[in-house]
């Protein structure tokens, strides 16, 4: 199957799916619902301490699930590290085959399992892009030669279209793209008007590839909460309106999802998908949406 990372630079339209570690040291449930994604995705984001709850870190699964034969997207959060453990995973990473990595600033700690850890934000996400880029150029954080060779890693970022702040908005991809970011994931995306706004003033010009956010809505109890808690985000009434008054939610749900992957795939270059515990039914969602399983690149042979 093609690289994510050989897709999304060939401009081909790009599936992404998240999908969460354990809460332990058994994968078996992990890498069950993730092998429904084979040949439906290009790339597989593992989450680093989503919601700042305590999981498995990423590069662990990632690695679990490169031998699956999947291509792993490992997040990582400037939260929990400082600069030293930062560049030490990512070396490790790009040593590992890990390649490509999603860089976040994180979550806040209040918002987890652990509100008494102690939080590290010893760099956020743009200067994160930047010690990719630097470790990509045979250099560490302090400008100094690396002995043993640069990283090979394809970085990219998080945005957020439908952001309030219009100028904030602008100046902040700027800097991601400035810092060294390759490709963007967005957050759940319910306004695809705003989203067609971001593409044609902001995004569309620099030439990197923008993944919408489609998010399996699986109730009107589910939309509700994530109206309540996650930051950002609000859900249209319309849409919570037709999962209660369907038979069948998670069936609404998922025709939901599918018409919202074919709006994204008039505007840009791909989706990012987020099941949460049912990526399962995302063939279904890219099957409804009219997206192909993926192909092998052809070779000329002449």
């Amino acid at each position: 199957m093609p690289s994510f990372a050989e897709a999304a630079r060939r401009g081909e339209f790009v599936v992404t799916a998240e999908v969460t570690p354990p809460k332990g040291g058994a994968v078996e449930h992990m890498v069950q619902q993730a092998l429904h994604l084979k040949g439906r995705v290009h790339g597989v984001n593992i989450t680093d301490g989503s919601r700042a709850v305590l999981r498995m870190s990423s590069w662990a699964a990632c690695l679990v699930l490169q031998r699956q034969g999947l291509d792993p997207i490992c997040q990582m959060t400037c939260r929990d590290r400082n600069r030293i453990a930062l560049q030490a995973d990512l070396m490790g990473a790009s040593a590992l085959g890990l390649n490509n990595i999603l860089a976040l600033t994180g979550d806040p700690i209040r918002a987890g399992d652990f509100p008494q850890a102690r939080a590290v934000f010893d760099l956020e996400a743009v200067r994160l892009l930047r010690l990719i880029a630097a470790l990509n150029q045979g250099q560490d954080g302090n400008e100094k030669k690396l002995p043993d060779g640069a990283t090979h890693l394809f970085a990219g970022a998080a945005v957020d279209p439908q952001l309030a702040s219009w100028s904030s908005l602008e100046k902040r991809f700027a800097r991601k793209i400035e810092a060294g970011a390759q490709f963007f994931q967005s957050q759940l995306i319910v306004d695809f008007d705003r989203l067609d706004q971001f593409m044609t003033k902001i995004a569309r010009p620099y030439g990197k590839p923008v993944l919408a956010g489609i998010f399996l809505l699986k109730s009107a109890k589910n939309a509700q909460f994530i109206n309540k808690n996650v930051p950002g985000v609000q859900i249209p009434e319309a849409i919570i309106q037709r999962l209660a008054e369907a038979s069948d939610p998670l069936e609404a749900g998922i025709a939901i999802a599918a018409e919202q992957v074919q709006a994204a795939r008039q505007l840009c270059q791909g989706v990012h998908i987020m099941a949460v515990r049912r990526e399962d039914l995302i063939p279904t969602i890219l099957d409804r949406a009219g997206v192909d399983p993926l192909r092998e690149p052809s070779h000329d042979s002449r």
